[in-house]
């Protein structure tokens, strides 16, 4: 994958947002819902999103996978993955590329684990159709390869002519497919190879060929031309039985490392079939499908019974250790924060307050948010009421100038009526954005 030339001088960052801003326009007015949000996610970690419900986590990684819904827009900002091998230290500007380029993405370097596995799943197709999806379309050179070879094999033990017919016909057909794919697959790469040294260009011809190059990716047609006539014919298109049984074993095989139980009548359910648990697992392995760099979570055990959850998220911890490299995890729970990431930002409002290690955010909290919401964590041992911050969430149609916070905030300044903080690394890796550890501090 291609790189562009921002710098990264740490060579550990996976992905990153700066200054993101995505509003959403609306017949009541413009909602702000992302206010200028800066987050990291490192190689090998587990980062946690955590915030009230409607404090923009949500809204941060579906920027982040560029699929914002209308009246949703991304008006400002940079989302960058440093997903090359061959510079750790160079990025891509997901912003610039196309949406043919993202589509290739979406599903293999990056997943998404969606909030509800109900309402994620398509009712009136089987779960193999469903979880073989992403085979089909991120590694069918490999589905061709292994099935091209299976075929071979049938083909050398079978003497009757009408069947050695048929598998000649298949094989023929199978190699025309991945002849093509390859050849699409090539001129991808120069393309994209193209866009790399044009990233950062802004000079009006550079610019123009950019999108020129968008534009012509967009347009490259990746499939045979024959093959796709012989899909249409009613007899012949049942030549695919053979890659559809090696999607198949694919998909059994990764519903078994999931630990869900008998895979192959599984695969053949219907999701109103399966309990709220199972569907949860089902949703895990279409993320999985293709073992992205980065998995992100979008509350995976909400909705979800106690018991399940403490499946789950033993299910993503391992997973981790053995399969993603890194994982983004969003939730308003304080506690799972605390068992599954390394580190986390506290998000308020479309902003986010506080960026720091787990540790050092339960130990060493220093914007007002930040202990407020820990303060309402319930504790064993505690008897005396909950501690409550006062206030209500704002309206983003009109949010509080400056610092969003500061109508609830007890140690409100003038300046934080006005101007929004800047992020301040008040310790090492541990950031806040405060005007009391500012230069205005007291």
């Amino acid at each position: 994958m291609a790189a562009t030339a921002s710098q990264n001088p740490t060579g550990s960052i996976l992905a990153k947002t700066e200054d993101l801003y995505t509003d959403f326009y609306t017949f009541e007015g413009v909602v702000k819902a992302l206010n200028g949000v800066s987050v990291s996610v490192n190689q090998g970690e587990t980062f946690g999103l955590v915030g009230e419900s409607g404090c923009g986590k949500s809204v941060t990684v579906r920027s982040m996978m560029r699929i914002v819904q209308s009246p949703g827009k991304i008006v400002d900002g940079k989302i960058l993955l440093f997903f090359s091998d061959a510079d750790k230290e160079k990025s891509i500007d997901i912003l610039k590329r196309s949406e043919a380029f993202m589509t290739s993405m979406r599903g293999d370097d990056i997943s998404m684990i969606f909030q509800e596995a109900s309402t994620s799943l398509n009712p009136v197709l089987s779960i193999g159709y469903q979880v073989g999806e992403s085979f089909y379309f991120h590694r069918l050179e490999q589905m061709l390869d292994e099935t091209i070879e299976t075929v071979t094999t049938k083909l050398s033990n079978t003497r009757f002519f009408l069947v050695k017919w048929w598998r000649h016909l298949q094989n023929g057909l199978y190699k025309r497919e991945l002849a093509r794919l390859k050849q699409y697959g090539s001129e991808i790469d120069k393309i994209d190879d193209m866009l790399y040294t044009l990233e950062d260009a802004t000079e009006p011809k550079s610019v123009k060929r950019r999108s020129m190059l968008n534009r012509r990716r967009d347009k490259i047609y990746g499939k045979d031309i024959l093959v796709q006539f012989v899909k249409r014919v009613p007899f012949l298109k049942r030549y695919t039985s053979a890659l559809n049984g090696t999607v198949r074993k694919h998909v059994i095989s990764l519903l078994e490392s999931l630990g869900v139980p008998n895979s192959e009548r599984c695969a053949d359910s219907y999701p109103h079939e399966l309990s709220g648990g199972m569907q949860q697992r089902i949703v895990i392995a279409i993320a999985l499908a293709c073992n992205p760099v980065l998995l992100i979570a979008d509350e995976p055990t909400s909705n979800l019974d106690v018991t399940i959850q403490a499946q789950i998220v033993d299910l993503i911890k391992t997973l981790k250790e053995k399969t993603i490299s890194s994982v983004l995890f969003i939730t308003h729970d304080l506690g799972l924060i605390a068992e599954i990431c390394d580190r986390a930002a506290i998000m308020y409002a479309g902003d986010v307050c506080e960026n720091a290690t787990v540790e050092e955010i339960f130990n060493h909290p220093y914007h007002p948010y930040t202990r407020g919401l820990l303060k309402s964590v319930p504790k064993v041992e505690q008897v005396e009421e909950l501690s409550t911050i006062p206030g209500t969430v704002p309206n983003l149609i009109s949010p509080p100038t400056g610092c969003r916070f500061h109508p609830r905030c007890p140690h409100v300044m003038e300046v934080c009526k006005s101007k929004k903080p800047p992020m301040l690394e008040v310790a090492p890796g541990h950031e806040v954005a405060c005007h009391l550890y500012g230069e205005h501090k007291e």
